[in-house]
């Protein structure tokens, strides 16, 4: 059966209920359409436009990428869920400031992050109300945490694999450390998308080439050696000590004091200024204990200068500060990253955790009391 047709050939839609033919919101729509009075969206976006709205809204580089990217295949079903009619992915790159992130003080370098997603999530969000005050559904999932945390840990937690889009749209390669290098900005950027249902009339382009220098100081950085020189990731090793304070983390904490018997006790277990930096990271946003791959890394024509004058003080100043810093190191037990730390950095603390992957074993009542009163 096909749709019934007007005079011009456009299909005509099904009669409203009387109640609502009459409703005062749904004649003013009607007027309006009656009289030509309603506005369409082009069918493609001009690139040139939408960069130009990305950059005002706070974005330092901006490049699309059709949803039939054959590199985003894995990432079609999580976008047509978020936003149904899905054509386009708009990634975007903030830029971060350097030094605040290359300090050894975790507040600074911290404060950076969060406020820089801030930036991101805001130019996000001022480009989808633009896109749908044109014409265009549009949706901004969010550059970092809040995520999907009732899928944790069984499923992925993020709405859209912001780095995966990036690199298809051209906005840089994945490093060794897992971070997006921009051929200008280098690592110091965050990355935010927005997905849009409508085709755009130029996409980016996959970088010709690699903006890594092969360093390898993102190796050396690492103190949980979660980065091989050959190009292999530990992503356990880098979650379990840099998401210290963030979900699984805050799940061992939590079991640690589920099992402690008093205050004593979980004393014994987590040093008062563990408990003082979960605090503060449950009172303010969580803070990330590492970065320090990205915080090292020299990639990209507006950062590499000071590395290429002279690597020997780039190093002195940059890797070995972070290096030398005294500060708890987390690892799963009997871990690669475990033996790592113990050897690379003797005079950091190692300290062993599940990082709350697999939750103890559920002790019976009887062996609880039994455990107690020997």
């Amino acid at each position: 059966m096909t749709a019934a047709r007007g005079a011009e050939g456009q299909p005509t839609r099904p009669p409203l209920p009387a109640k609502l033919a009459a409703h005062p919101s749904v004649r003013a729509v009607l007027a309006r359409r009656r009289t030509g009075d309603v506005d369409r969206p082009p069918a493609v976006i001009d690139a040139a436009w939408l960069r130009e709205l990305c950059l005002a809204a706070g974005a330092d580089d901006v490049a699309a990428v059709s949803l039939d990217h054959p590199d985003l295949a894995g990432e079609r079903e999580h976008a047509l869920s978020a936003l149904p009619g899905t054509r386009t992915l708009i990634a975007m790159a903030v830029r971060m400031n350097r030094d605040n992130c290359r300090s050894p003080a975790r507040s600074v370098a911290n404060q950076e992050f969060h406020q820089t997603d801030e930036q991101a999530n805001h130019a996000a969000r001022s480009v989808t109300r633009s896109l749908q005050d044109a014409g265009y559904r549009a949706l901004n999932p969010s550059v970092g945490f809040p995520q999907e945390m009732d899928r944790f840990p069984s499923e992925r937690i993020w709405v859209v694999a912001h780095k995966t889009v990036a690199v298809a749209a051209g906005l840089g390669v994945m490093g060794l450390h897992r971070n997006v290098i921009h051929p200008k900005f280098g690592s110091f950027v965050l990355l935010v998308t927005v997905l849009v249902d409508a085709e755009v009339s130029e996409y980016g382009q996959a970088l010709n080439y690699n903006p890594c220098i092969d360093c390898k100081l993102c190796v050396a950085a690492c103190p949980v050696g979660a980065i091989a020189k050959d190009g292999a990731f530990d992503a356990l090793a880098c979650t379990t000590h840099n998401y210290r304070e963030f979900m699984s983390g805050f799940t061992d904490w939590a079991q640690t004091v589920a099992d402690s018997e008093d205050a004593a006790d979980y004393r014994s277990r987590v040093s008062d200024s563990e408990s003082a930096s979960m605090w503060q990271s449950l009172s303010s946003p969580p803070g990330y204990k590492s970065g320090y791959c990205l915080a090292v890394c020299p990639a990209g024509e507006d950062v590499l200068g000071p590395y290429l004058d002279d690597r020997k003080n780039f190093m002195d100043t940059v890797l070995r500060p972070l290096q030398d810093k005294r500060e708890t190191l987390y690892v799963l037990p009997d871990s690669l990253a475990q033996e790592y730390a113990r050897r690379r950095f003797p005079h950091k603390p190692v300290k062993e955790v599940t990082g709350g992957w697999h939750p103890p074993a559920r002790r019976s009542a009887s062996t609880d009391r039994e455990t107690r009163t020997s």
